[in-house]
């Protein structure tokens, strides 16, 4: 019955005395309801107070009542209060299991901060403040009881900053209803119980075994593997074929063990007893591969296929991850959008958020320490970016390291950071099982409903210190007398079964015992391996294999077809008529006589792949019409401002082309492409950086995943950076790549370094790295690119170089070594890039000869062709020195990875020298004079030139 229908009307039936006689028997009603007539106690129970009382209301002779000031104002303040306590419940909620007395006081929940008491709030109705309550209350007071133990209970939420309408309202009227909490029947109950007696034991089993070994416990955040088992469940319940997870260390172990699982007895193999002993596990356990080199335990991953019906599974991967904790973030969220992605079709690959989600467990000190969380935030709702919604948990173990909240951030969450994302926050106290699992699926069915991000702030503590070995008593001797006080997860939950009379005593004692025994057997079946001399693992084959003979010619009216269909524009789209001037003339670039420009080789290399099948994405700042205005592959109709990219409409094109302009991020969207090319290895991953040393700003993706992730894990990239760099006089960050960075990182054919100058040697390249992808060849290609270069007639050439060849890895050096008497020459010049150009520009200017200088280009700097090199120096019987030139500092660049490879390849009375720029601090100098000074100083002494004089850089 309706509270403002029949009940009103009821109500209006009573007059005058009966009022009174009505309110008094109320009152005893609300004191003992058996106090008064058993009629009266059913109108009571069915209509609730009269609907007058509660107002200050002055009654009149007629009957009625009109509120006075005093009740607008009171009224107006339980409002007030009702929605603070939806706002800021957290703000005393229950959810710190342990030291919560560090939680700073707040009377934003008080009635005395309203100016009430709880009088005055018996006597408003509830629906005055609560119009949709769920269920029968009946006054404010009611009310304000009611909503604090829903939003300030053991767990407790922040969505007041989100700004979509309809997304807060679902929000919180799943809270006002608790309908998103789970209920778990006896049975249920003690599965769970159980469930935590294996995370706690396995970790009690490992202490024991183990002794003093880091396994960073995930003691204190226990019922983070249930929460995981409750949302797997979920998504494979509706069929969703991928989960991508990423976590750093803490539970680590417990979450391989029980989420992906990883056998028991590999984990154990993996704490190593002796230095000439290991632990063998069963043949069944041996079948995870990883790379040649390894890792530590607690940063590999896996995989673990769950059927969910005979046609379809989901598969659960967890990332491999460093030390460097957050940055596995962006690499998952691109695993996820690579598992939605169809690229099978022309045109941008087509995105399905329902099959695949992210799932990231992070740390309370690095969520909100770490820039490059902020940075995968951020892509959360980019188009080039998006995965419809990532699941995050902040494992919440109250201090990073050893550091205190206070000194660790300045916010009062650690998950205050995703405010400003307006993504939902929910905290829930890690000792309440039925509240995190309550979390977890409304975390869930946020993210089906809406694909868009939610957190979870788990909030509970670490047993031991950072990694097992360490004190943490020295540094939090308060919070860790309150821990060494504190019940388990698993023991706080059987008490409250105890209670409830679901177990009886010693329920969890009989299961840690078998959870104990089930281990033991386990560890006692393995063997002891005697092992003299433990050595790397030899590298797969393909690794070893050279690159150099892949065939990456193309026949040139196919080359004539695919530029021509570049070229075409839809029906009615208006481009800017400048930019399409330029544009039409790639028309005539392959015929006879005309040269290819390097942004035409591109489109072609780009084109010729997609006709090959093979997908291929290519993101960056400003990547869509290029940083220097050179590859305009999405075009702007200027009257609609609609958009158009020539390879969605090129009819030869037999899979997707994904190009976005990526946000201003490094870190975060270098670790998302990685991770898009580990997940999709038959496409062709491309990431440009606007300038080359913006790639800086991502060096852990490099140094962590990218140069190492498959020696490590066995983790396979084709990925193609392209770093723009040379030295033209544009200052410090916008000259060098950082290319000795690289070089430095080079080993085991890692991946491929390339400096090249010509057009024909880019579109090779790039065939050459797009033929090898999903193969056992795959590895990443780092390549400096052109700036001034890209218009420079030097670096075009003709079409027959493409359609006839392959890449060449070193190059005679043009005008230079044409018609050279190769007895005569004493000297050898070697280098790559820019630099080369620039002295091919100074010998076309001038009339001297140089009969005793000739170069050489080493277009692939790693792995160097060192063979080749070898080869063409027995055709100099004269030579008495190589020069390395590089415009580069002497302690950059190349010289320091060349030096040692240039050594070995000198025979008896020859030597070899730099020539370039001294070591310096910094890249290049600021002043553009400067800078041409000492771009001339190089190119003279390495051709031995008198001082002077002017050099055609075509800057």
């Amino acid at each position: 019955m309706s509270k403002q229908g029949s009940t009103q009307n009821f109500w209006e039936n009573f007059h005058g005395p009966n009022m009174g006689y009505i309110e008094e028997q109320f009152e005893q009603y609300e004191n003992d309801p058996s106090a008064v007539d058993p009629s009266l106690k059913e109108i009571f129970d069915e209509h609730g107070a009269p609907e007058w009382m509660g107002s200050d209301a002055v009654t009149e002779t007629t009957g009625s009542a009109s509120p006075s000031e005093r009740d607008i104002a009171k009224i107006t303040s339980a409002l007030k209060l009702v929605e603070a306590i939806r706002r800021h419940g957290h703000l005393q909620a229950n959810i710190y299991a342990v030291g919560s007395d560090e939680r700073p006081k707040t009377n934003l929940l008080e009635l005395e901060t309203y100016g009430l008491q709880e009088k005055d709030l018996k006597e408003i109705p509830a629906d005055w403040v609560w119009p949709d309550a769920p269920m029968k209350l009946d006054n404010a007071l009611q009310v304000v009881k009611t909503l604090k133990e829903r939003y300030a209970g053991t767990i407790s939420f922040e969505f007041g900053h989100v700004n979509n309408e309809d997304e807060r309202k679902w929000l919180q009227d799943k809270v006002d209803t608790g309908s998103y909490t789970v209920s778990l029947t006896d049975e249920e109950k003690k599965q769970l119980l159980y469930r935590l007696a294996e995370v706690e034991g396995f970790e009690n089993f490992l202490a024991k075994t183990f002794v003093a070994q880091k396994r960073f416990s995930i003691e204190g955040l226990d019922m983070m593997v249930p929460m995981l088992d409750h949302i797997i469940q979920s998504a494979s319940g509706d069929k969703i074929k991928h989960i991508m997870m990423g976590m750093a260390h803490r539970g680590r172990l417990n979450v391989l063990a029980h989420i992906l699982g990883k056998p028991y007895d590999r984990i154990f193999s993996e704490f190593h007893l002796s230095p000439d002993k290991e632990l063998m596990p069963s043949e069944g356990s041996m079948g995870i591969n990883y790379g040649w080199t390894g890792d530590v335990k607690y940063h590999f991953g896996a995989r673990r296929e769950i059927e969910n019906g005979e046609q379809s599974a989901t598969r659960v991967t967890l990332s491999h991850n460093p030390s460097h904790l957050e940055y596995v973030n962006p690499v998952v969220e691109g695993f996820t959008r690579a598992a939605q992605d169809d690229r099978s079709e022309p045109g941008y690959a087509k995105m399905d958020e329902d099959e695949a989600f992210g799932l990231l467990i992070h740390g309370d000190a690095a969520f909100i320490g770490e820039g490059v969380v902020a940075e995968t935030l951020n892509m959360s709702d980019l188009p080039g970016y998006r995965t419809g919604g990532t699941v995050h948990i902040i494992a919440n173990n109250l201090v990073g390291f050893t550091t205190n909240r206070k000194d660790g951030r300045s916010t009062r969450y650690a998950s205050d950071l995703a405010k400003g994302f307006e993504i939902p926050v929910v905290h829930v106290n890690a000792d309440d099982p039925l509240a995190c699992l309550s979390a977890m699926a409304l975390a869930y069915e946020y993210r089906q409903k809406f694909h868009k991000d939610f957190l979870i702030d788990l909030v509970g503590y670490r047993r031991f210190g950072h990694n097992e070995m360490d004190e943490p008593r020295s540094t939090q001797p308060r919070l860790y007398k309150e821990i060494d006080e504190h019940p388990t997860a698993a023991a706080v939950f059987e008490k409250q079964l105890q209670e409830a009379s679901v177990v009886g005593d010693g329920a969890l004692e009989d299961m840690k015992k078998e959870v104990e025994q089930k281990l033991r057997d386990i560890y006692n079946n393995m063997k002891e391996h005697e092992t003299s001399s433990p050595d790397v693992k030899e590298r797969p084959s393909g690794v070893e294999r050279n690159l150099d003979e892949i065939d990456t010619a193309i026949d040139i009216d196919r080359l004539k077809g695919l530029n021509e269909g570049m070229l075409k524009r839809p029906e009615g789209f208006n481009g800017f008529k400048k930019l399409e001037k330029i544009l039409q003339r790639r028309s005539k670039m392959l015929d006879d006589g005309q040269k290819v420009d390097w942004a035409t080789a591109e489109a072609l290399a780009f084109a010729s792949i997609l006709e090959d099948g093979r997908p291929i994405r290519i993101t960056g700042q400003d990547t869509e019409r290029g940083t220097f205005a050179h590859r305009h592959l999405v075009l702007h109709d200027v009257e609609t401002g609609e958009t158009y990219c020539p390879m969605h409409g090129l009819e030869q094109a037999n899979a997707s082309f994904d190009i976005h302009n990526s946000p201003l991020s490094e870190a975060g969207v270098i670790g998302f492409e990685y991770g898009y090319s580990v997940q999709a290895p038959e496409s062709l991953v491309l990431w440009e950086a606007q300038f080359g040393d913006f790639a800086n700003a991502g060096q852990v993706i490099f140094d962590q995943f990218v140069s190492a992730g498959r020696a490590k894990w066995g983790e396979k990239s084709n990925m193609v950076f392209l770093l723009p760099h040379g030295y033209e006089g544009q200052g410090p960050e916008h000259s060098s790549a950082r290319l000795e960075r690289f070089l430095q990182l080079a080993a085991e054919n890692n991946w491929t370094v390339a400096n090249v100058t010509s057009s024909a040697q880019y579109f090779h390249l790039l065939r050459r790295q797009a033929a090898i992808s999903n193969q056992e060849e795959a590895r990443p290609l780092v390549l400096m690119t052109p700036k001034s270069l890209l218009r420079n007639q030097r670096v075009a050439v003709s079409g027959e170089q493409f359609s006839k060849g392959r890449f060449q890895p070193i190059m005679k050096q043009p005008i230079l070594s044409e018609n050279k008497d190769k007895e005569k020459v004493k000297t050898l010049l070697l280098g790559s890039g820019k630099i080369m150009v620039d002295i091919e520009d100074t010998v076309d200017g001038t009339d001297q000869t140089f009969e005793t200088i000739d170069a050489v280009r080493i277009e692939q700097i790693y792995p160097f062709p060192e063979q080749r090199l070898a080869e063409m120096l027995e055709t100099y019987p004269n030579l008495e020195e190589l020069v390395w030139v590089q415009e580069e500092p002497q302690n950059m660049g190349s010289w320091y990875f060349v030096e040692g490879i240039l050594h070995k390849l000198l025979k008896e009375g020859q030597i070899h020298r730099f020539v370039g720029r001294p070591h310096r601090a910094s890249p290049s100098v600021g002043e553009p004079n400067i800078h041409k000074t000492e771009q001339n100083r190089i190119i003279h002494e390495a051709l031995q030139m008198s001082k002077g004089g002017e050099t055609n850089e075509g800057n």
